[in-house]
C-alpha cells in the first residue's frame, strides 16, 4: 500500500469516528479507531514515495480531522463530569479556580 493510500485510509477512519462520536456509537467508534490506527501504521511504514505537496496536503487533512475528533471527545467529557457534578450536589460550575486563591 502506498503512503499516499493509507493517508487517505486514515482520512476515511477519522470521518467514521467523527460520525461514531456525534451518533454515541461505540461500535462503531471502536471499529473506526482500529481502522485509523491500521493505517497509521500503514503511512509509518511506506517508503514508496518522497515526500510531496499532495501527501503534505493528505497528512494536514488528517491532522485537521484528528483536531476535530479530540474536541467532540473533549465536549463529551465536559458534559459527563457537569452531570456528574450535578448528580453529586456539587453544582453545575465546570470550572473551578486551580491557583493560590483556590486554596484560601
Amino acid at each position: 500500500m502506498s503512503r499516499r493510500d493509507a493517508l487517505i485510509g486514515v482520512i476515511e477512519a477519522l470521518h467514521a469516528e467523527i460520525a461514531a462520536l456525534k451518533s454515541n456509537d461505540i461500535d462503531a467508534l471502536e471499529a473506526a479507531t482500529s481502522a485509523k490506527l491500521i493505517q497509521i501504521e500503514r503511512v509509518a511504514h511506506a517508503t514508496d514515495e518522497a515526500p510531496s505537496a499532495e501527501l503534505d496536503e493528505l497528512a494536514r487533512e488528517a491532522h485537521r480531522l484528528n483536531e476535530t475528533c479530540r474536541i467532540y471527545v473533549n465536549l463529551m467529557a465536559a458534559n459527563v463530569r457537569r452531570r456528574l457534578q450535578v448528580l453529586a450536589g456539587s453544582g453545575a460550575q465546570s470550572y473551578r479556580p486551580q491557583g493560590n486563591a483556590a486554596l484560601a
